[in-house]
Formats: C-alpha cells, sequence, structure tokens
C-alpha cells in the first residue's frame, strides 16, 4: 500500500470531512441507527449499496481516464457523479469537500488540478488526480477512498449514537472484507448498471436540512 495514499486516506487530511455525517446524524435522531450493529449496517450497507455503485464505479473510470490523458471523459463523469445526488446536502457535502482538497492540490503545485472545471467538483474526482499525481494504482486508490468514507462515518457515529472506539474498531475490522467486494464490484459494474437508489439515506439526508437540533452539516 503506497504510503501517499494513507495520507490521501487519512482524516487528518483538510478537507473537512470531520464535519459530515453524510445522513448518518438524520438516522440516528429517527432511531434508525441505536446501537453497535443497526451503525455497522448502515453504514457499511450504504457504502456497497450506494455508494461502490455510484462514487465508486465512477472513480475507477476517472482514473483510467487520466491514465489515457482524456480529459472530455474525466469532466463527462465527474459531471455525472455530480448530478447523482439525491439531496442537497450531499451535494454540498460533495462539492465542498472536492473544492478543499482541489485547493489543497493547488496549494501543493499538482499540475493536474489546473486543469479543473471552471465549476464545482466532485471529492472522488479531486481524489483521483491526487492518485493519479502520486502513482497510486487505480485499485488501491479505490479502496482508500472507500476506507476514508468507512473511516469517517465511523468516527461520526462514535459521537452521535454513541459507540464505544472498541465498537469502533469492530466495525473497521468488518468494514475489510466489505470494501474488498465493493472495490471489486465497482471496478467491474458495467455503464447502464451504475447508479444508486438508497431510498433510506435520501430520506434521512433531507431530513436532516430541518432537523432541530445537530452537531454536522449533512
Amino acid at each position: 500500500m503506497p504510503l501517499h495514499l494513507l495520507r490521501l486516506a487519512s482524516l487528518s487530511l483538510p478537507v473537512g470531512a470531520y464535519s459530515y455525517s453524510r445522513g448518518l446524524e438524520a438516522a440516528v435522531a429517527a432511531r434508525i441507527v441505536v446501537d453497535e450493529a443497526s451503525a455497522c449496517e448502515w453504514i457499511l450497507g450504504t457504502l456497497e449499496h450506494s455508494y461502490a455503485v455510484l462514487d465508486g464505479a465512477l472513480f475507477w473510470r476517472m482514473t483510467c481516464a487520466l491514465k489515457h490523458d482524456d480529459s472530455e471523459r474525466f469532466l463527462a463523469l465527474d459531471a455525472w457523479l455530480a448530478a447523482g445526488r439525491e439531496s442537497r446536502e450531499l451535494a454540498l457535502e460533495d462539492t465542498r469537500m472536492g473544492e478543499a482538497l482541489l485547493q489543497l492540490l493547488l496549494d501543493l503545485e499538482v499540475p493536474l488540478a489546473r486543469r479543473a472545471p471552471g465549476r464545482a467538483v466532485t471529492y472522488p474526482a479531486m481524489f483521483a488526480i491526487a492518485a493519479h499525481h502520486w502513482r497510486i494504482a487505480s485499485a488501491d486508490a479505490l479502496k482508500g477512498l472507500m476506507w476514508s468514507v468507512v473511516e469517517a462515518q465511523v468516527a461520526a457515529a462514535i459521537r452521535l449514537v454513541p459507540l464505544g472506539h472498541t465498537a469502533g474498531q469492530r466495525i473497521l475490522i468488518a468494514a475489510v472484507q466489505v470494501i474488498e467486494r465493493a472495490s471489486a464490484n465497482a471496478a467491474s459494474l458495467p455503464d447502464d448498471e451504475i447508479g444508486n437508489v438508497a431510498p433510506a439515506l435520501a430520506m434521512a439526508s433531507a431530513w436532516h436540512e430541518t432537523q432541530y437540533s445537530r452537531l454536522f452539516r449533512s
């Protein structure tokens, strides 16, 4: 595993991931997630059946487009992903984190970052540029991206449910097998099967917009 990937997948990456819960906060408020078992089911279930089949599949294609220096396809994939967000908060989370990573890459003088589109960008697209720049294999980068999503969700669950840190570690251990399976599926998914249908996640995210008390921005 390249050490640069550990840096990109770390919660210490300054993109604001700690301030988002991807609808988990509303799921806790609605008592959908109430303990370690339901937190594990929510986090790993949404990863495998929502994130992997949209973000993961398009991220894989973005890394391939970068390898072939196909900027037009890369930008089309980025736009496709941006159009797939099911709520305002999910869209804002993605673009704000994407813009933060873009700015970081510009500050680090990553050449490809200067070719980003003149509009809001998705986080996976910027992660793909970072992975390409530091020569991280697509398969490793995809797993690293998924790991960063799970780790951020577990960190949020520890605060929200709440869970103990040992429980959080058990979810992360369970995530290893799920990420291996989900990343393989994302890399082999045909174009006409790309897309997420996650009604509970979409509703939870929409509910969060008007939730009375909130710790997170999504």
